[in-house]
């Protein structure tokens, strides 16, 4: 970062403004009030739609949107990219981001095949030797309660940690008629419960104990397998409901992990 950069706010660039979106823009216009971090200034919004990411741009406190996320990422103005898109665009952005010299901000699932994965961690590792940064938004990370539960065991305090039991429970889809969406396709989604949710669980996991994960056998199950379309006709879903793994720890530990998106 040139001296003239380090001078002025940290300009941010969100790329997608549906639900993850607006959490963030949220976040990035409140962040200052609560915790002490540089000064950030929400530069522009990008999205596929030009009149709904305009009016999501006003709403949501950026100064301007765009269409363009190549030309956004070479802009002198915006420091930070912040990926809200959906999983399959993740790699391509991320990539080009940091290759431009922006830190990165993305969602979870990282992307939607390993390969892509592979080369996203490959490009952030490159990047850093340069200085810049990156992160995957485990937001729960900073609850309170797990950044205490964290200390916790890391200082001792509550004695060797042997087994682990996570849940994460959804019922947004438990109703059989809950239409159709991207999330529920494969080649959009890349995965169902397991990427969404259980990625958050697993994150947990090692987080709290400091510890990685060296072995995993796991089972999907889909328990509505056609959904309704746009125009009422049943669509197939090809990702998983729910998800359930058990994992080794590399100091012993064991995790039993559940996840769905059709808990009642």
């Amino acid at each position: 970062m040139s001296p003239e950069q380090a001078a002025r706010p940290l300009g941010v660039a969100a790329v997608g403004y549906a639900f993850m979106g607006k959490a963030h823009s949220q976040a990035w216009r409140n962040v200052g009030s609560y915790f002490d971090v540089p000064a950030v200034e929400q530069r522009v919004l990008v999205g596929r739609d030009p009149e709904a990411v305009a009016e999501a741009a006003a709403r949501y406190g950026w100064a301007e949107s765009a269409t363009d996320w190549r030309e956004v990422i070479g802009r002198d103005d915006v420091d930070i990219v912040d990926i809200c898109a959906p999983g399959w665009l993740h790699a391509e952005i991320a990539i080009a981001a940091l290759e431009a010299g922006k830190h990165v901000l993305v969602e979870k699932p990282l992307s939607n095949t390993l390969a892509e994965s592979e080369a996203m961690v490959a490009a952030a590792r490159d990047a850093r030797a340069r200085g810049v940064q990156s992160m995957v938004g485990f937001n729960y990370r900073r609850v309170p309660a797990l950044a205490y539960g964290r200390q916790l065991i890391a200082d001792g305090r509550l004695g060797a940690v042997r087994e682990v039991r996570a849940a994460y429970l959804q019922d947004w889809l438990a109703d059989a008629d809950s239409p159709m969406t991207w999330r529920l396709r494969r080649e959009t989604a890349g995965s169902g419960a397991l990427g969404d949710i259980a990625s958050h669980a697993i994150d947990q996991v090692q987080y709290l104990l400091g510890d990685t994960v060296t072995e995993a056998s796991g089972r999907l199950h889909t328990f509505v397998g056609q959904r309704p379309g746009p125009s009422g006709a049943l669509e197939e879903v090809t990702v998983d409901d729910a998800a359930w793994a058990t994992l080794a720890l590399a100091g012993g530990a064991v995790a039993s992990v559940e996840a769905s998106r059709v808990a009642t």
